[in-house]
């Protein structure tokens, strides 16, 4: 069998192509759910300001999926980090920059499921717009 070095290169990229995307995703689940909550509370607290309790339940509906989607960028990236199988024996710097890759997006995601969640903590606590 013959080793073709240039389809082994475009699937290496292809990985590291779906690692950047899943580096990119915690936090911006969690910057549209930031623009989302606080620009639906700004819209109703200026113009319906007796509806309150219609946009907790928004916002809790919101950021319900958003925690999810990140907890699965944290488990995607979790399994791609591989932090178990410290193998060093040989080079392999191609997995250590696929293995970087999954680090740094669990890592992300980290502060982006608590920054979901302090996003969300306004609504929970408040009574009414003032």
């Amino acid at each position: 069998m013959i080793d073709d070095p240039t389809l082994e290169q475009e699937q290496e990229f292809a990985e590291e192509e779906a690692s950047l995307i899943k580096l990119t995703f915690g936090p911006l689940i969690w910057a549209a759910h930031f623009v989302l909550s606080y620009g639906a509370a700004a819209v109703v607290c200026a113009k319906f300001p007796a509806a309150i309790a219609p946009l907790r339940w928004a916002i809790a509906g919101v950021t319900l999926p958003a925690l999810a989607g990140i907890l699965w960028l944290a488990w995607l990236a979790w399994r791609q980090w591989d932090f178990f199988d410290r193998d060093e024996s040989h080079d392999r710097s191609g997995e250590r920059r696929h293995e970087f890759l999954g680090q740094a997006a669990f890592l992300l995601t980290v502060p982006s499921f608590i920054g979901t969640v302090y996003t969300a903590l306004p609504a929970l606590f408040a009574g009414t717009c003032r």
